[in-house]
């Protein structure tokens, strides 16, 4: 009988040294949540300054600095379609300093067409979604003023027109709105959007597909024209904009529209993840930045960390059969 007892009183031991185990872990991560932040926390966007991604994460980041008394550094890591600022926060410790403004192109686009990535979606827990971009179809003031006239020019001119597109999802509009158009043109990329408007302004190339903050400034003096959105969403910055799917022989190009995200190293603790997230919600439904953002083509949201989760998994099934089948070149 005694023999028979000790491997249970062994057993019962066990489970409540796990028990016990699991109780401290929650109780210090209650603890290192209930101190977060107690020093900066590092904002990185994968763009250089000036584009939408940059221009969110400034506004929200100074409100999350007033929220928690902390500063939230703002830092550019430009380059590979978001891949090198995504490597930097992958790599760094899973303890909520370090954040990361995810795009599409960082969690959707780039792993199904990027065969060697510096990170994996898996690399991140997701946070919040933080922001919906229209992006707009562009051409420097003297270009046509008409998607029609840009069209007839083109096929006047068989690839002899530049385009420009920065992150994939724009590239992905712009060469689809040439494949439905019948245009033969020659493809420019941009590490970011600072680099399309200085190309569209001295005429590197002759039209491109971006989002609008960076180049509503020029547009609204006269200095770039913006022909048509990519999504039907009123614009209050441009309210007489039509959606680019509404021109003739267009229809088929669909709703496109790039989102933005909060994600932090996969294993940051729960109780952290969750504060960040309340205070990304309190700043996303700040009034004055809500108005500040609208002009701009960019409308904040939020979100829990499961439904981002499961929008980037939506996405992804969404996404892959067109990318797959499109034949684009995108790397």
């Amino acid at each position: 009988m005694k023999s028979a007892t000790r491997p249970a009183l062994a057993l019962a031991a066990l489970i409540t040294a796990a028990v016990f185990g699991q109780i401290t872990l929650s109780h210090a991560q209650a603890q290192t949540a209930a101190r977060f932040p107690d020093h900066p926390v590092r904002l990185i966007v994968p763009f250089p300054a000036g584009g939408p991604t940059d221009v969110l994460a400034r506004f929200l980041g100074q409100n999350l600095s007033e929220q928690w008394g902390k500063s939230v550094v703002i830092e550019n890591r430009a380059g590979a379609n978001s891949a090198i600022g995504a490597a930097v926060v992958a790599s760094a410790p899973a303890d909520g300093y370090t954040l990361l403004m995810a795009m599409d192109t960082t969690l959707v686009m780039n792993p199904i067409t990027t065969s060697v990535l510096p990170y994996k979606p898996e690399d991140f827990d997701t946070i919040s979604l933080a922001a919906m971009n229209t992006s707009i179809l562009v051409v420097p003031a003297n270009g046509p003023k008409t998607v029609e006239e840009l069209i007839a020019k083109a096929r006047a001119n068989p690839g002899k027109l530049n385009y420009g597109g920065g992150i994939i999802p724009t590239r992905l509009a712009a060469v689809m709105f040439n494949k439905l158009a019948g245009i033969d043109a020659v493809f420019v990329p941009f590490k970011g959007s600072s680099d399309i408007v200085q190309a569209l302004m001295d005429g590197s190339i002759d039209y491109a597909v971006d989002g609008i903050a960076p180049h509503l400034p020029l547009i609204n003096d006269g200095k770039l024209r913006a022909l048509a959105k990519l999504n039907e969403r009123s614009l209050q910055s441009l309210p007489d904009l039509k959606p680019l799917n509404a021109i003739a022989g267009l229809k088929d190009l669909g709703e496109m529209s790039t989102w933005v995200g909060f994600v932090a190293p996969v294993g940051t603790p729960k109780p952290v993840i969750d504060k960040i997230q309340q205070a990304v919600v309190k700043a996303t439904q700040d009034t004055e930045i809500q108005k500040k953002l609208l002009p701009l083509g960019i409308v904040a949201v939020n979100s829990t960390p499961k439904e981002f989760a499961d929008y980037v998994r939506t996405e992804r099934a969404r996404w892959e059969p067109v990318l797959r089948e499109s034949g684009i070149p995108l790397n």
